[in-house]
């Protein structure tokens, strides 16, 4: 045989030889279940061991198509334990998406009950690969940080989890499917707001768009909390359900209907003043429907919000109109004998005694502003774990869209401190970033809670957005939100604007506002 021929044959061999060691996922093209259980015994990844990889069947209930559930636990270091859970659809779109936490938890789960966001379910659906971590500590209770005590955990949970279950997630997926992403995408509300802040900040090549709801980028989120459970617990000062309801009605007859429209929402709560001395007993005995004074000096505490004497916020201003949502994040209302604000109402702080105050006693009832948010703010831990970076450039110069937004009735993180960030952004990163316009864009939503709840219109398909923007460019300058009960539905509009009724035209539909 002639050399030439030789070579051909040989060459022929090896492609065949090739095609056999390909693990299976290439070898068929992607997917399957031969593919998806051969990933327990791949080694490859970083740091990182498949615990389970298995097939799940198509669900009718949660309208998921079949897809890999892959499990594996990460361990850059040495105490460091983080779970990620990887769900690969057989109809995959190309896509992958990043799912964040809440409160001081990851999240694995598959579907939130009563969640208007975007879940992993809803993502298979539409054919997204997801990805999930529980942060590097296992516990699902939102205000547990007792995990804080292990270092290695603080890295974690502040930013390594999520990057890290990014970076394995594309590993998995190209793997499995035999090619990469095309487009990779990360949301979150609340915490997950946060970690998707951090994400652009420390690590903008991981993500092509990042949506942050709500986000609780800095620690004054919690401070926040100890400021307004103190003003309640002022002898005289904590409010009954009954005064929460008629403080709230109230507020809604002073201000609703400055927008031009009487629908039980405050669209901008910055230019509403009502004053809850309208509300003053005519006696010293407090009744449901009026409030006396140390009562009162509380209210106006709370809408006013508090600076130290050097201006720093201590508390942002809650809402008029958000009386409702009140006692989700601060002790507003007493028991019978008891003293409001008394226990850990400071939103997980209780495991951060050490973290933040240099004290495993501390009590946080007797929290100081002037005396301690310097501290708490200038902590080794509040240097790793708050997002406040305004320099995002090189995500925007990488192509990168942030979309940002925020109920305006958000009694958590401030809706006022998401404003602040944004035009933080547009200072620092707006001369250096001349795509900025087209690469950010913050919406609020009016009469709308803590990412979701309220009088307003609290669920949009931001993801669907997010892809259009990213791959053509598309602004989401003309989304809709609707209300879960479908009786509601309004303009979502590019912050400074907020939508404004027509003068006529069904109030209930998002046809008859316009931005402005």
């Amino acid at each position: 045989m002639k050399n030439q021929e030789m070579a051909v044959v040989l060459l022929r061999a090896l492609a065949v030889l090739s095609v056999l060691a390909l693990p299976p996922a290439f070898a068929k093209g992607g997917g399957g279940a031969a593919s998806c259980t051969s990933l327990t015994n791949v080694t490859i990844f970083k740091d990182t061991t498949i615990t389970t990889a298995r097939m799940i069947g198509a669900d009718a209930e949660t309208k998921t198509p079949a897809f890999c559930e892959v499990t594996g636990v990460i361990t850059p270091a040495a105490n460091s334990h983080i779970t990620v859970l990887y769900r690969l659809p057989e109809s995959w779109n190309g896509k992958l998406v990043g799912l964040g936490g809440g409160g001081w938890a990851g999240n694995l789960t598959i579907d939130r009950s009563g969640a208007r966001l975007s879940t992993a379910a809803a993502n298979l659906a539409q054919g997204y690969a997801t990805a999930q971590t529980d942060g590097g500590h296992p516990t699902t209770d939102l205000w547990d940080t007792s995990w804080a005590s292990n270092p290695e955990s603080v890295t974690d949970f502040s930013y390594r989890a999520v990057h890290l279950m990014t970076s394995v997630g594309k590993a998995v997926v190209k793997r499995y499917y035999g090619k990469p992403q095309n487009r990779a995408y990360f949301q979150g509300c609340s915490t997950g707001g946060r970690q998707g802040l951090m994400e652009v900040q420390r690590f903008p090549d991981d993500y092509n768009g990042v949506i942050s709801g709500a986000p609780v980028y800095s620690l004054l989120t919690q401070t926040s909390s100890l400021v307004r459970n103190e003003t309640f617990a002022a002898p005289g000062a904590a409010l009954t359900a009954g005064q929460i309801t008629r403080l709230h009605d109230a507020a809604l007859a002073a201000c609703d209907a400055q927008d031009g429209l009487k629908d039980g929402i405050v669209t901008d709560p910055r230019a509403c003043s009502f004053d809850p001395a309208t509300l003053q007993c005519q006696d010293k005995a407090p009744t449901p429907d009026c409030l006396t004074a140390p009562q009162i000096a509380a209210v106006r505490s709370i809408y006013t919000g508090v600076k130290t004497a050097d201006g720093r916020t201590a508390s942002y201003s809650l809402s008029r109109g958000s009386e409702g949502s009140w006692g989700r994040f601060i002790v507003v209302a007493a028991a019978p004998g008891a003293k409001a604000g008394s226990g850990d109402g400071g939103n997980g702080l209780g495991g951060l005694r050490q973290a933040l105050f240099g004290n495993l006693d501390y009590d946080l009832n007797t929290f100081d502003a002037e005396r301690d948010l310097q501290k708490v703010r200038g902590s080794a831990f509040a240097e790793m774990y708050e997002a406040r970076d305004p320099n995002i450039t090189p995500f925007i110069a990488r192509g990168g869209k942030l979309l940002l937004w925020h109920g305006f009735d958000d009694p958590g993180p401030s809706p006022l401190s998401t404003i602040e960030y944004y035009e933080s952004v547009r200072q620092a990163a707006g001369p250096k970033a001349p795509a900025l316009d087209a690469s950010l864009r913050l919406f609020l939503l009016s009469g709308v809670y803590h990412c979701r709840g309220g009088a307003g219109a609290d669920g949009f398909d931001s993801l669907a957005a997010l892809d259009r923007w990213v791959e053509s460019g598309r602004a989401p300058d003309d989304m809709i939100a609707t209300r879960e009960d479908g009786k509601l539905s309004r303009p979502l509009c590019q912050y400074p604007t907020l939508a404004r009724y027509k003068g006529s035209g069904d109030p209930a539909a998002a046809s008859s506002f316009e931005c402005r």
